[in-house]
């Protein structure tokens, strides 16, 4: 049983790049701010960011940076973001986006993976970028902002232009972010100018975007969230979107109110607040149109408790990297209480139980999504790739979800056991894995348990070893250290035994029972 959208098929675009795509109405709205720095106020209008972009491809290009190069990006949300991202795919390059947040070790293992050859990041990063790239094919560095003996990126914008995109396909890779798989560390997720540029026209029924719309952008565009929705898609419909190199309630208040921000681009965590934090009355939010929020579910009552208060609408997606990233979202400014939304345009969704058949209308199964915002596959990993999209196509997602008679989704629980952080994901057998690496902890498991701020927080089972002796704020100072801040462990638990299967695997569902 295949469920098709109930909106409108949209074109979808073949042969174009994804910077062309985004830059469509750049020569209409040449004087427009496209991107305004929110704390600085600096704006850079859509025709010096196609201006940037072109003198940025050439300046790559003279130094022999092409089609098919990779170039890390590790920086917050500033414009210069935007100039990064499509200078590089405009010179027929791949961006790997890099989590600021990352540890040394974590950045090199993305940097080597994605086969990455300069680095550009802030001076805020430099030193750990520096440490980083060692044992990696990363040969230069580069700073955002100026840095004394330190190359910039100024020193790319001193070249002749690029005035034509470099050749590509809609096969053509052109941006590897990376997704944490069950087990073992991130994958590079292959996404194509071809997926890119679908997902952006698949959008066109559900985000009914106007020119004159203000869009706060302070969801980080490392993230595919914050990358394709907000990035590339807001300004593929010409609409001024407003930066944060970090989310601030305050800030995020105090800049909706002075710039009539109409769309507020949320994960549920900053939608909690919203609905619940007494700050939010000192501000006037009257030009809120709607608050849409992603990355992991939000419940029913929490958004019709936002909704309320705001008095606007507060609608919700469901995506996944792997998807470009949007397969289903509430169209316009209807919700459906509990819902993610309807299909979006072009796709076809299955919904499959264990046995491999097909579920009624009502019925719970594991959602499987196929269309063309639909990956490349896995860099490097064949294997990972065959397990997630199969033969005919289906991208088996690893949630379970039901829909109902009008063709709204219901996200209701997962089959991976990836922990979602605040819209981050965690793989709990890569801090198991770095648990076991303490020689007092003789066994480990993680999961997530539910938290009303953070949506999920990482919860390790700890068998001590024998004669060792550690306290919980030891083991977790000990995993901190390594690892970027979402993926620290919150709480610990000490227990005799880790429950396990026959087979040897952890037995999750009996630590959650118990927690």
């Amino acid at each position: 049983m295949i469920y098709t959208s109930n909106l409108p098929d949209v074109e979808i675009p073949v042969g174009v790049s994804i910077t062309d795509y985004t830059l469509r109405h750049a020569d209409a709205l040449a004087d427009k701010p496209a991107i305004i720095d929110g704390p600085s106020d600096r704006e850079m209008t859509f025709g010096q960011l196609r201006t940037g972009i072109q003198t940025l491809a050439g300046g790559l290009a003279a130094r022999g940076f092409g089609k098919g190069d990779t170039l890390g990006l590790m920086a917050p949300n500033i414009p210069e973001y935007a100039l990064l991202f499509h200078g590089v795919a405009y010179a027929g390059g791949i961006v790997t986006t890099i989590n600021p947040t990352y540890t040394a070790g974590e950045i090199s293992h993305q940097l080597q993976d994605s086969g990455a050859t300069m680095l550009v990041t802030v001076s805020m990063f430099l030193d750990v970028a520096i440490e980083a790239i060692e044992g990696t094919d990363v040969t230069e560095v580069m700073t955002i902002d100026p840095v004394e003996g330190v190359p910039s990126m100024m020193d790319l914008m001193t070249s002749p232009p690029l005035t034509e995109q470099v050749p590509v396909t809609n096969d053509d890779v052109v941006v590897l972010p990376y997704s944490s798989g069950t087990t073992g560390r991130s994958k590079g997720v292959m996404l194509t100018h071809g997926n890119l540029t679908a997902n952006i026209a698949q959008m066109e029924h559900v985000l009914l975007l106007e020119e004159g719309d203000v869009a706060l952008a302070a969801l980080p565009f490392f993230h595919i969230y914050g990358m394709q929705v907000l990035m590339n898609g807001l300004l593929a419909n010409g609409v001024t979107i407003v930066t944060m190199p970090r989310f601030d309630l305050e800030q995020a208040l105090s800049i909706t109110q002075e710039r009539k921000v109409s769309w507020f681009f949320a994960v549920p965590p900053i939608v909690l607040g919203l609905a619940k934090h007494p700050l939010v009355d000192q501000y006037d939010l009257s030009s809120v149109k709607v608050v849409f929020s992603g990355a992991a579910p939000l419940s029913a009552e929490l958004g019709a408790e936002c909704a309320a208060r705001l008095g606007c609408a507060v609608v919700q997606g469901f995506g996944m990297t792997e998807l470009s990233p949007v397969s289903h979202a509430s169209p316009g400014f209807e919700n459906k209480a509990g819902a993610s939304g309807v299909t979006v345009s072009n796709t076809e969704c299955r919904i499959v139980d264990l046995e491999g058949n097909d579920c009624d209308v009502g019925s719970d199964g594991e959602l499987w999504v196929r269309g063309p915002q639909v990956m490349k596959g896995y860099l490097n990993n064949d294997k990972a790739t065959a397990e997630t999209i199969d033969a005919d196509g289906w991208l088996h997602s690893g949630d379970v979800a039901h829909f109902d008679e009008d063709g709204y989704v219901f996200i209701v629980d997962r089959l991976k056991e990836l922990i979602k952080y605040k819209g981050f994901q965690v793989p709990p057998a890569e801090l198991e894995g770095l648990l076991l690496t303490h020689p007092g902890i003789g066994d480990a498991a993680v999961i997530g348990i539910q938290d009303d701020e953070a949506g999920e927080i990482p919860k390790a089972f700890i068998t001590l070893a024998p004669g060792a002796e550690l306290s919980a704020d030891e083991i977790m100072e000990f995993v901190a250290s390594q690892v970027a801040s979402y993926k620290k462990i919150r709480i610990v638990e000490f227990i005799d035994e880790v429950p396990k299967s026959a087979a040897g695997k952890i037995l999750r569902r009996e630590l959650r029972d118990r927690s």
